[in-house]
């Protein structure tokens, strides 16, 4: 991934997309909230579900889905950045606020 589509979690414009391609459980345990949540291997069929007309932030656990993700969408006319470290960077490096979907304490799974 080139430096051009790759942003750190303070590059990050206040009120931006944010799409978190990580699987279901990961989601559950915690994640940003406001994010769209479309796992990677769902992307190509679920781009209904996303703000096609805004620069999406792409995040996953710690890079690797999210370069992918970024790739294909950039390859296919869209705008997304890759969140360099993801979400260990997000909520564990950072201090990021991350919320859980299980009413448990949200963490990063």
């Amino acid at each position: 991934m080139d430096e051009e589509t790759t942003v750190t979690v303070n590059d990050i414009p206040e009120g931006a997309a944010i799409i978190d391609v990580r699987e279901d459980d990961e989601w559950e345990a915690g994640h940003i909230e406001g994010a769209y949540h479309v796992p990677l291997g769902e992307l190509p069929t679920r781009l209904d579900d996303l703000p096609l007309d805004d620069d999406m932030y792409v995040i996953c656990r710690t890079g690797g889905r999210s370069n992918r993700a970024v790739a294909w969408l950039n390859q296919n006319g869209f705008d997304a950045f890759d969140v360099q470290g993801g979400m260990g960077s997000w909520n564990l490096d950072n201090g990021k606020p991350i919320v859980s979907e299980t009413g448990e304490e949200p963490w990063v799974k």
